[in-house]
């Protein structure tokens, strides 16, 4: 990525930023920080996602970068574009620890519906696995194992207890798939049957590792096969991949595919190391839900940061086609083309942390690139021009981090020079952060102490 200069950086505060309000389909972005690319799917950065669908809603449940959280990250939409942020209140670090647990965070989750009408979810907290339950993706959930860890950290000491994937097959028998490696190597794969209650294994795991195993292992069926999907290589780094093996069983053995992997680094379109996917189906056609290196990359202060994109997938009896990461996302049959968008805006701010942290990427329509205000700014201020003097209703704020409180205010301004604050200055948190201000006016002020903006839009 180029530096900042001081001409650049003149240019970056008064590009404008145009929200375009049209139902036409603008053509395919290329590159990632292209106005209006669809991919990241999600505002801010998250990883290791699971999804589900639940009486027409759409949930993603995901780990909070960098590197997890106390809790775990949910998001919600109705139509597949809009997606609002919450936190289960379980599991969290704090509910889910016993002896045996590590320092890790809370992670990669996966979430499944039985056979007995309830909801499960597999996550990795403290490095060993957990179980909950809920009767809707909604909640509430609750530990489902009295207390302890359904797979305990030190099960099989030198490898990493983590990211579990639940399988229910078509006769109605779940499996549990879990495990990786240590300091980036020797990942191993391991498999046993769930029983009936969801939260106990029913008899022994059995090690099915597959060749160029690392973690995240998925499960998919295509007629008589089973497919292992799973990620190798190194997240922090331009190697992650997702590869996948064949086997007759879901207990295994699996053979690599001839055409893993089928999913990489394109470094000429700079999309960086995608992996830990979940496959799901909708409309008759799967897609691949995945996380990759947010951008640009490597960051400065070397803070990995994941994005969670979705692309279309080809499945063809036991063959996975190569898949093509976009910019451009998927199209789901029936789900929101786009994101709502709203009013059109030019964009300025108190300071820009260099060319590509400009203001006019708060109004770009990409969840892939952000304004960052420099870190000498003692007062922050991102601004809107909306052309002229208009009515407007409100507006709504996508902060870099949803899940830490921030502290954010508006002032509206007919002329530039004179002010009025219409949001007071409190702590608010979310994603979307919806303010209702009615107000005449051509200039708003979004006063963002201490934080990036993805996304400003103003209705």
């Amino acid at each position: 990525m180029r530096r900042a200069t001081a001409a650049s950086l003149i240019a970056a505060l008064s590009i404008t930023a145009m929200v375009s309000a049209s139902a036409a389909k603008p053509p395919a972005p290329s590159r990632w920080d292209a106005p209006g690319a669809r991919n990241p799917l999600l505002p801010g950065y998250f990883a290791d996602p699971s999804i589900v669908r639940d009486k027409g809603r759409w949930y993603i449940f995901a780990t909070i970068d960098p590197w997890g959280d106390d809790r775990l990250g949910l998001w919600t939409s109705d139509d597949f574009r809009n997606w609002t942020f919450s936190t289960p209140a379980w599991p969290t670090k704090a509910a889910a620890t016993s002896k045996t647990s590590g320092d890790s965070k809370v992670w990669a989750p996966s979430v499944v519906k039985a056979a007995n009408g309830r909801w499960y979810m597999y996550v990795s907290v403290g490095s060993e696995i957990w179980v909950g339950s809920a009767p809707s993706p909604a909640g509430p959930w609750a530990d489902a194992n009295d207390g302890k860890p359904l797979i305990p950290g030190d099960f099989r000491p030198g490898y990493h207890m983590i990211d579990a994937e639940a399988f229910i097959d078509d006769d109605g028998q779940a499996y549990l798939f879990w495990g990786s490696g240590l300091n980036w190597v020797n990942g191993r794969c391991f498999v046993a049957r769930l029983d009936k209650t969801m939260a106990k294994l029913d008899g022994a795991p059995k090690d099915c590792t597959p060749a160029h195993y690392f973690e995240a292992p998925f499960m998919v069926k295509s007629g008589g096969s089973y497919l292992l999907t799973y990620s190798w290589g190194n997240t922090t780094r331009d190697t992650y991949q997702v590869r996948y093996a064949v086997g007759k069983s879901p207990m295994g053995p699996f053979t690599e595919a001839p055409n893993s992997p089928i999913l990489e680094t394109h470094a000429d379109r700079q999309i960086i190391s995608p992996g830990h996917h979940a496959i799901f189906r909708y409309g008759n056609r799967p897609y691949i839900l995945y996380h990759r290196n947010g951008l640009p990359f490597p960051p400065a202060d070397k803070t990995v940061l994941r994005q969670v994109a979705v692309d279309a997938l080809t499945i063809d009896g036991d063959r996975i086609a190569r898949v093509t990461p976009t910019h451009g996302g998927a199209d789901l049959p029936g789900q929101a083309a786009h994101r709502a968008t709203g009013l059109p805006w030019r964009a300025s701010a108190s300071s820009a942390k260099d060319a590509e942290h400009g203001p006019q990427r708060a109004g770009d329509d990409n969840y892939a690139t952000a304004w960052v205000a420099r870190e000498d700014d003692a007062a922050p201020w991102l601004q809107a021009d909306l052309g002229r003097v208009r009515q407007i209703q409100g507006s709504s704020v996508r902060p870099f981090s949803p899940g830490r409180a921030v502290d954010i205010s508006v002032a509206t301004s007919t002329d530039g020079r004179r002010w009025t604050r219409i949001v007071a200055s409190t702590p608010k948190q979310g994603s979307p952060i919806v303010m209702r201000h009615v107000a005449k006016a051509r200039y708003l002020r979004l006063y963002a102490k201490q934080s990036a903006v993805i996304e400003w839009t103003i209705k």
